[in-house]
Order: structure tokens, then sequence, then C-alpha cells
């Protein structure tokens, strides 16, 4: 299935990974939200991301291999590419984006947001897997 899905996760304490070419990135100890696309199998993209040993490609995968990181809860939906920026445009309302974060293929600002309430979500309308 074609999709778009967030992950949901909390940071434990403040941390400063290095993500890939981005650099070390401060991290506040709190919720943050990735939004990604997967156009050929979703379920897999976010198996990949729930395991812990995988090869580190993306952004997201840096940050997953801190130990003070934990996907809380996965959700997503069935959509094109183009439904992951329309959404990281909302999440941009609803938390503090993390500049350059996920968005190396298109124009958005950030694919990731430190969130100030879990509750925002709810505003996306996506399924919890």
């Amino acid at each position: 299935m074609k999709g778009v899905y967030c992950l949901i996760m909390t940071v434990n304490e403040n941390i400063n990974p290095k993500i890939g070419a981005l650099g070390k990135i401060k991290f506040k100890k709190g919720n943050y939200v990735y939004v990604g696309s997967a156009q050929n199998n979703v379920e897999k993209r976010i198996a990949r991301h729930k395991r812990k040993n995988k090869k580190i490609k993306w952004h997201i995968d840096h940050l997953l291999a801190n130990p003070n990181v934990k996907i809380e809860k996965t959700v997503y939906k069935k959509a094109n590419k183009q439904e992951e920026c329309r959404i990281a445009g909302l999440l941009n309302k609803f938390g503090q984006p993390i500049k350059n974060f996920g968005s190396s293929d298109c124009s958005c600002y950030s694919h990731l947001f430190k969130l100030k309430s879990l509750k925002d979500l709810n505003k996306l309308k996506l399924k919890e897997i």
C-alpha cells in the first residue's frame, strides 16, 4: 500500500546526536512526530523504522539509533507522496520544526516536529497501527 505515516516518539532526556550531513542537532526532552511516506509498502517501511538493527540511511535512522529515543505509536493513511508534505505543513501549526530534518527531497522546512501536545495529532485523522 502507498501511504503516509507519522512516528510519534519520546526523547527521554536532552540529547545532541549527529544527524548525517545535518551535523549535531540538539533535541530537548519531550514528544516528537516525524512524517514520512512509502510509495510501495508503508507497513514494511514502518517495520524498518521500528527495528534496532538496520543500515543507517535516512535522518530519522540517526535519531532512532539513540537509546534515549523511543517510538511510542505509529499512525498512517493511504495516500500519495504529496500528502506527506501537506501533513508536514499542518504539523508546523502544532509543533516546533527541526530545520531540514527529513525534507531533503522536497521544499518543506522540516518533516520532524517537537510537539506542544499529543492531542493535536487527532486533527490529522490517521489510523493507529
